[in-house]
């Protein structure tokens, strides 16, 4: 991919120093030559790759006649943290799972296989590794490269007279929200934003991740600030109250907003373009293409402007890695990572990587014309990232749980009228600073 060295350089500002934590030994080689049955258990969180996923590692049995691979993903809607922890206490431990950076590395640090000596680690580009890094030892392949912010439908806001182009700014933002929400009926609008407040990974993890990357300016900072300013806490709550009050809301009240989950948000509203904007990344294409490819193909993504802060920028980052489960067996293990290793670097995985799971590869090898992203927000994405329009993902860094459990649940009870503004702030402040105790 012709920029994607560059976009990765300026994305992976998030990248973070490594830390010191005890691990598992790694077992040499990534192919299981033996004809021993071996299945390999995947615990996984993206939803949006379900499918491409059953369908890669359907092609892999194909090919390995021994391994049976059993996919289970957990995430939408459900922390994929707390039920990760449950599946590994149930005894039904994954062979293969997620984890999101230094703090699940500390919190994940005796299932950990060393990942180091594998084939694809030569691929990565500088900086994609440093979050799940300690000393030599690499502990996850990451998935892919993500960017997120306002999802537009291109055709609504022509339709409207608005030029995408020139939002740049927080009030730039609203004066295009007013004038959409002037203009529902013509537009055939129920409201201006689809906000899924039901999720609290939404509003906890990737909305406080735009004033916290202002404050904390990379993950690493995130990951050892043993308290936080919330410096940039009003114009936070400018841009929430401003989604609040043109949100699609199911009883007519902001209380209701806490009801409206992703599918509802993606699929019911904007997929049937029943709202111009939904909070959310590249990672929609797929499921809003399965409805309406009209409406996936003319998707726009602008920057969600905190005042005061940066502005003209979209957060962009890893947003999980693949780990090993070190405790399995060695022909378990093997099969594991030979299968991540086949589905990055094979020309059979590299095709579905691109085509089927529709993700920006954050491995090289992906410069072939026929690997290049297809769809419309990773092509934005390209975009901001070669202007130099970007922040890092610092969420990646926050303390376990504390962004979707502690924050993301205030952010509800304050959209529903059941908590001031102040006392959000002075909550999440000392939870942070509890937290790291």
């Amino acid at each position: 991919m012709k920029n994607l060295k560059k976009l990765l350089a300026i994305a992976c500002v998030l990248a973070m120093t490594s830390t010191v934590f005890a691990g598992c030994g790694s077992s040499a080689g990534t192919k299981d030559s033996s004809d021993k049955k071996v299945t390999v258990d995947i615990f996984q969180f993206k939803v949006e790759c379900k499918d491409a996923l059953q369908k890669a590692t359907k092609e892999y049995m194909d090919e390995h006649k021994n391994v049976t691979i059993n996919l289970q993903t957990v995430g939408g809607g459900q922390d994929y943290g707390a039920a990760l922890k449950a599946k590994f206490a149930s005894g039904e431990e994954p062979a293969i799972y997620n984890i999101g950076g230094p703090q699940d590395v500390q919190d994940w640090k005796e299932k950990l296989e060393d990942l180091s000596d594998q084939p694809w680690v030569s691929k990565a580009y500088d900086g994609t590794l440093d979050a799940v890094k300690d000393g030599s030892k690499i502990y996850g392949l990451p998935f892919d490269m993500e960017g997120y912010g306002l999802i537009y439908n291109k055709a609504i806001l022509k339709k409207a007279g608005i030029d995408a182009d020139s939002i740049k700014t927080y009030a730039d933002l609203e004066k295009a929200v007013q004038t959409l929400d002037s203009k529902k009926k013509d537009l055939g609008l129920t409201a201006v934003f689809g906000t899924a407040g039901k999720e609290t990974w939404v509003a906890g993890l990737h909305d406080s991740n735009l004033p916290f990357a202002l404050e904390l300016k990379d993950g690493v900072s995130a990951f050892k600030a043993k308290s936080i300013n919330f410096t940039y806490a009003n114009g936070f709550k400018k841009l929430l109250d401003l989604q609040n009050k043109y949100a699609y809301k199911p009883d007519g009240t902001d209380k209701s907003i806490n009801s409206v989950d992703y599918s509802t948000q993606v699929e019911k509203l904007f997929s049937l373009g029943k709202v111009a904007l939904i909070e959310q990344g590249n990672w929609i294409y797929s499921t809003v293409s399965g409805i309406d490819k009209n409406i996936a193909d003319n998707m726009g993504l602008l920057p969600m402007p905190v005042d005061g802060g940066k502005d003209g920028c979209i957060a962009v980052g890893v947003p999980m890695y693949w780990s090993v489960n070190c405790k399995k067996d060695a022909a378990t293990k093997k099969a594991a990572k030979d299968f991540l290793n086949w589905l990055y670097t094979s020309d059979k995985g590299k095709s579905m990587i691109i085509n089927d799971f529709k993700f920006i590869p954050a491995l090289k090898g992906y410069d072939a014309a026929n690997l290049q992203p297809v769809d419309p927000i990773s092509k934005e994405i390209n975009k901001f990232s070669k202007a130099g329009n970007t922040i890092p993902w610092v969420f990646m860094g926050y303390p376990t749980g504390w962004g979707q459990n502690k924050l993301g649940v205030d952010i509800q009870k304050y959209t529903a009228g059941e908590m001031t503004w102040d006392k959000l702030v002075e909550d999440a402040k000392s939870t942070w600073a509890d937290s790291r105790k």
